[in-house]
């Protein structure tokens, strides 16, 4: 027979229950089982193709076709307002169709190295920029692709006098380029350099970013060819970069460009470094006999060495340094990104871009 304690806590409960009444609990009640953590969504990993190597390339993009979410052929330059040329090999069909058939889209690239002040008297010209517009047109709907990337960096320097006359000229081109691309379901790309203190304000991020569905950061030449040797990027550029862009751009458009390659400098010369892919700083490293030695600073391998009786230094990037880089974009929000270039890149580099940290 039970203990005459829990009868009469039975009878309790049923006179309350009678007068409508409910009994709150004495006991502690089980918890549904809180909710495993939620994992950070996919890094996604675009690349620019280099016609220059582009079996070589589009065979390495092939290979890494299960991360790749979008390849840019570097296929095309804008001339003038009216005329964008192909370099060799553009538009090939095979390697479009092999990407397709790989899953990855195809967006590529049109650049431009006109003379100075030419492209920003196209951008701030209605009808030039319309006409431009047009040609570019022409370009995405000459083959299968997938929309079109604009890498347009010779307005970058332009001066005190001019540059916010051309940021918004060129603000006013992408959006209306955008919309026109929208209505043919292609995606609009912008590539753009950081904007930081010192660099960047041509770009107007806020207007670019609402227009184009990425917006590509070039995070890389924080030390470039024609200046003083250093690291081609760092976590605190990185900070200052990101900062600034994911305060006007929605992060999900952001696409940052992660350095695959390196420069290779006369030390105390102002003539302009040599570039190297990873491969080919590694190879000379190795050659040379330096030891591999990673900047705690900025997380790049460097190496220095004597050729014909001149003192030489290299920065360069690999996977080791981009793995130090990587936490700065996971701060800030940022999941996708875009290597120059492919081909360029340690091996080793799909597998920290792969680790998702």
């Amino acid at each position: 027979m039970a203990p005459r304690r829990h009868l009469d806590r039975a009878r309790i409960i049923a006179v309350l229950a009678l007068c409508g009444t409910a009994l709150a609990p004495t006991l502690p009640q089980p918890t549904a089982p809180s909710a495993a953590p939620t994992a950070p969504p996919p890094r996604t990993v675009s690349g620019w193709l280099p016609y220059w190597d582009q079996e070589a390339a589009y065979q390495n993009a092939l290979r890494h076709a299960d991360q790749l979410h979008t390849v840019s052929p570097f296929w095309y330059e804008a001339k003038t307002a009216g005329h964008v040329a192909g370099h060799a090999g553009a538009g090939s069909r095979r390697v479009i169709d092999g990407l397709h058939k790989a899953g990855i889209k195809v967006v590529p690239t049109i650049m431009e190295r006109m003379r100075p002040g030419a492209l920003a008297s196209v951008v701030t010209d209605k009808a030039r920029r319309a006409q431009h517009i047009d040609e570019l047109l022409r370009i995405v709907s000459s083959r299968s692709y997938d929309g079109l990337d604009l890498d347009y960096e010779t307005i970058a320097p332009t001066g005190d006098a001019a540059y916010k006359k051309v940021r918004t000229g060129y603000a006013t081109m992408v959006t209306d380029l955008c919309a026109r691309l929208r209505a043919l379901r292609k995606q609009c790309v912008i590539t753009v350099s950081p904007k930081t203190r010192i660099s960047g304000r041509v770009w107007d991020y806020r207007r670019l970013g609402a227009a184009a569905d990425r917006l590509r950061i070039m995070g890389y030449d924080l030390h470039w060819a024609a200046g003083p040797p250093g690291p081609l990027s760092s976590p605190a550029w990185y900070e200052e970069t990101l900062r600034n862009a994911t305060a006007e751009v929605p992060r999900q458009k952001l696409e940052m460009g992660l350095p695959g390659y390196g420069w290779d400098w006369e030390v105390g010369s102002t003539a302009r470094a040599k570039h190297v892919t990873w491969k080919e700083a590694e190879a000379l490293r190795r050659k040379v006999g330096a030891p591999y030695r990673l900047d705690p600073t900025s997380g790049t391998p460097h190496f220095t060495y004597n050729e014909g009786g001149k003192r030489r230094t290299v920065w360069y990037q690999d996977a080791r340094g981009t793995a130090a880089h990587l936490p700065v974009l996971r701060k800030y929000g940022v999941r996708h990104t875009v290597l120059w270039a492919l081909g360029f890149e340690d091996p080793a580099l799909w597998g920290t871009l792969a680790k998702n940290s």
